[in-house]
């Protein structure tokens, strides 16, 4: 799964959350947590980090997704359309 970016922080006074899923494995090959993508020392700084640095990583994170799937042999998601699901 890979972590939903917070909303507009201009709507939310509330500091950038943690994109944190409680799945808190490093993977060796890649050196990003299984959960979030997140790197240790992005981890381990994430409480010292300014919004602007917290939006720099959450934008990073869903490419980094999308790169471990890829290499994992997943191909990409595409979008569902909604409408009734086929029977």
């Amino acid at each position: 799964m890979i972590p939903t970016p917070p909303p507009d922080e201009t709507l939310a006074p509330s500091p950038v959350r943690s994109p944190c899923v409680s799945i808190c494995r490093m993977d060796v090959a890649t050196g990003f947590c299984e959960g979030c993508f997140r790197t240790i020392d992005e981890i381990a700084d994430w409480s010292t980090l300014t919004d602007d640095a917290r939006r720099k990583v959450w934008g990073e994170l869903r490419a980094r997704g999308e790169r471990v799937a890829e290499s994992l042999g997943f191909a990409p998601m595409e979008p569902i359309a909604p409408g009734p699901v086929p029977t």
